[in-house]
C-alpha cells in the first residue's frame, strides 16, 4: 500500500512514519525543498518536494497513493491573527483534498485539533459531540483548523470524499526536533519554570496517536472525528509527573490566573513592539488558566487506540532529547 504523509518531519509525522513502516507500508514524505528533516534521516522512505499552497505539486505527490495523511499545518499563535496561517491551514487543506480527488485516493486522514470541540471537566470531559466554542480566543490557528475540518466534512457529504478526521490533544514523545510540546519537559529540567498555573489539559503519548492513525486506514467511519487523547491533568499534576519521571525538581509556586494573564499580556506587547515570538502570550496565558479536558472513549472503541501512561511518553521524549544533545541548549 502506497501512503503519502504531509508534515512527515514534525513530532507527529515522525512517529506516524515509523508506525506505518512497522506495518510494511510504502511511505512517501512530502517536504519543502531544502528541508533538513533530521527526524527522518536513514528511514527507508521516499521524499517528494511539495508545497501546500502549490496545488500542482500536491497532485503530483498524490499520484499512485492509496492513503494520504495530512499532518502539515501552521501552528503559529503569535501574532494571534495571521493571514498566512489561514492560507496554509484552509487553502492548503483544500488543495490536499482536491489532489486526493483527482487521483482517486482511497482515504484521506486529516489531523485536526481537539480545540475544534469544546472541552469539559474531569467529571464530564469533552467529546466529539461538543460544538466549537474556541473562536472567542481570537486565534487564527484554532479558527483555521476548525474551518478546514468543516470543509472536509462538507466534501464527505457533497462529493463522496472518504475521509476520517483525528483530533489529538497535547502530544508528548520522541523526535520532537523543534522542540514543540517537549519544551515543557526541557524547561522543567533546566529549572526555568517558576511555578504552575491553575488550569489543566489532556496529555497523550504521540506513539498512541500514531497507532490510532495507522489503524484508521481500515478502522474508523468515513466522515467521523476522533479525539485522540488520554490523561486529563492539572498543570500541577503534569509537572509532578514530569519531575518524578526525569528526576527533576517540580515547581511549587502557585501562579494566580490574574498574574499569568498579566505576564502574558506583557509578553504579547513586547513581542509586538520588538518583533519577537514570545513563548508565553496573552492568549496562551488565558488557555493555561482554564481546564481543557477530553474523553478518548470513541477512539479507544473504534480505532483501538492504546492508552500508554504519560510517564512513558515523558521518558521517551526526555531520552530523545538527551541522545540528541538538547538538554544543554537554551
Amino acid at each position: 500500500m502506497e501512503i503519502l504523509v504531509t508534515g512527515a518531519d514534525g513530532l507527529l509525522g515522525s512517529n506516524l512514519v515509523r508506525e506505518l513502516l512497522s506495518r510494511n507500508y510504502k511511505v512517501t514524505a512530502l517536504v519543502h525543498s531544502g528541508s533538513k528533516s533530521i527526524t527522518l534521516n536513514g528511514l527507508p522512505i521516499n521524499f517528494i518536494d511539495g508545497d501546500l499552497l502549490n496545488q500542482e505539486s500536491l497532485v503530483i505527490a498524490c499520484q499512485g497513493k492509496d492513503i494520504v495523511y495530512h499532518c502539515a499545518a501552521s501552528t503559529s499563535m503569535f501574532p494571534p491573527r495571521q493571514a498566512i496561517v489561514n492560507r496554509v491551514n484552509i487553502e492548503g487543506t483544500e488543495n490536499v483534498v482536491k489532489a486526493c480527488q483527482i487521483n482517486n485516493v482511497k482515504r484521506l486522514i486529516y489531523v485536526g485539533t481537539a480545540n475544534s470541540f469544546s472541552s469539559g471537566t474531569i467529571e464530564q470531559p469533552g467529546t466529539e459531540k461538543n460544538a466549537y466554542t474556541a473562536s472567542h480566543y481570537g486565534l487564527d490557528y484554532m479558527d483555521s483548523k476548525y474551518n478546514a475540518q468543516q470543509y472536509i466534512l462538507n466534501q464527505v457529504k457533497t462529493a463522496g470524499l472518504d475521509a476520517v478526521i483525528v483530533n489529538p490533544t497535547f502530544m508528548i514523545g520522541p523526535y520532537d526536533s523543534a522542540p514543540s510540546s517537549g519544551k515543557m519537559i526541557l524547561r522543567l529540567y533546566q529549572k526555568k519554570i517558576p511555578g504552575y498555573s491553575l488550569g489543566g489539559k489532556n496529555f497523550v503519548a504521540v506513539k498512541d496517536v500514531a497507532v490510532a492513525m495507522a489503524n484508521a486506514i481500515t478502522m474508523g467511519k468515513t466522515g467521523e472525528c476522533y479525539l485522540l487523547c488520554n490523561e486529563n491533568l492539572s498543570y500541577k499534576e503534569a509537572f509532578h509527573k514530569i519531575a518524578q519521571t526525569i528526576n527533576a525538581k517540580e515547581p511549587t509556586f502557585k501562579l494566580t490566573n490574574s498574574l499569568v494573564k498579566f505576564y502574558g499580556k506583557c509578553c504579547s506587547i513586547l513581542g509586538t513592539l520588538f518583533k519577537l515570538n514570545p513563548e508565553v502570550t496573552y492568549e496562551l496565558a488565558v488557555l493555561s488558566s482554564e481546564h481543557h479536558y477530553y474523553s478518548s472513549e470513541k477512539a479507544v472503541r473504534e480505532l483501538q487506540m492504546p492508552q500508554t501512561p504519560i510517564e512513558d511518553a515523558i521518558m521517551d521524549c526526555f531520552n530523545w532529547f538527551k541522545e540528541n544533545d538538547y538538554l544543554s541548549k537554551k
